[in-house]
């Protein structure tokens, strides 16, 4: 009887979980327009499709290079990217040839020299991305006092929790693209505040954004702005799929080296534990019990 009713009060827990996950959008909606205290974001990103999901999955080499196309015609304007060397975009299936030639579409600043000065010069595949700004402040001071974010680990820092009961399946198969989920969600959430809805001046309204109803960043792209030479059609949807996959590559370059690894581990695992109960049984097999 007694584990009758813990069963009865463990159901009656999660479903109240499962309630208040399912009306926390619509009460962050409510609280935007009474005036209440809204809890963000207010729209949960959807969960995406991406080649790098599962045990299984792999990088999409070609999305890869398109996403690296957006970031560098687009994000860089803003956002560093200072922990990733150009080297590493080798494994984006370029030559080494091609990564010289495009290390050294940068400058970065070295030294000092023998005179004791600091100078710049063209970047080498060593070399990582630089920012395009000299210092924090400065960023700081472009961007109406919001510095903008490195994107190296970007993927990996943004995620939002999916809630019941997703979480549950999360406890035991973790899902690791909630990041890119959050980055798409975000830069195709961009429209205008609904009725009633105020944001403060310089901001921007996204209902999928982390911390507020609006951010400092404006749209940062538009249909046809980055031109694909694969015939990828060239909308907003598209490149925020492939810059948010490229993130991911970037945050977590080892991804299907650790997932081949994991794979290994577990086929051992299980050999293992098949050999040590077999050894088990023939070693007891003639013992009295």
């Amino acid at each position: 009887m007694k584990k009758l009713v813990t069963g009865i009060l463990s159901l009656a827990v999660v479903a109240g979980l499962g309630l208040g996950a399912a009306v926390a959008e619509e009460a962050a909606g409510g609280a935007e327009h009474g005036g209440g205290t809204p809890h963000y974001p207010i729209h949960k990103p959807e969960q995406q499709e991406w080649s790098f999901a599962g045990p299984f999955g792999n990088y999409d080499r070609g999305q890869l290079q398109r996403g690296l196309k957006v970031y560098t015609e687009v994000c860089s304007a803003c956002h560093s990217m200072n922990l990733v060397a150009f080297r590493t975009l080798s494994d984006l299936g370029y030559s080494d040839a091609q990564v010289k030639a495009f290390a050294a579409n940068y400058e970065v600043q070295d030294g000092p020299n023998a005179d004791g000065e600091m100078f710049t010069r063209k970047a080498v595949p060593s070399d990582h991305f630089p920012s395009p700004y000299p210092n924090k402040e400065a960023a700081a001071a472009s961007n109406n006092g919001a510095a903008p974010p490195d994107f190296s680990l970007i993927a990996k820092a943004r995620g939002i929790e999916r809630g019941f009961p997703q979480f549950v399946f999360d406890m035991f198969w973790p899902y690791q693209e909630g990041g890119p989920d959050y980055i798409h969600a975000l830069l195709t959430g961009y429209h205008e505040p609904p009725e009633g809805v105020q944001v403060a001046e310089g901001t921007h309204y996204n209902p999928y954004f982390a911390n507020a109803s609006a951010l400092a960043m404006a749209q940062p792209i538009s249909n046809d702005q980055v031109t694909y030479d694969d015939g990828t059609p060239q909308t907003v949807d598209q490149y925020a799929k492939d810059v948010s996959a490229f993130l991911m590559w970037a945050a977590e370059p080892h991804l299907e080296e650790r997932k081949r690894t994991g794979f290994m581990v577990m086929v051992f695992l299980l050999i293992f534990t098949g050999l040590v109960y077999l050894t088990k049984k023939s070693v007891y097999a003639n013992k009295e019990h």
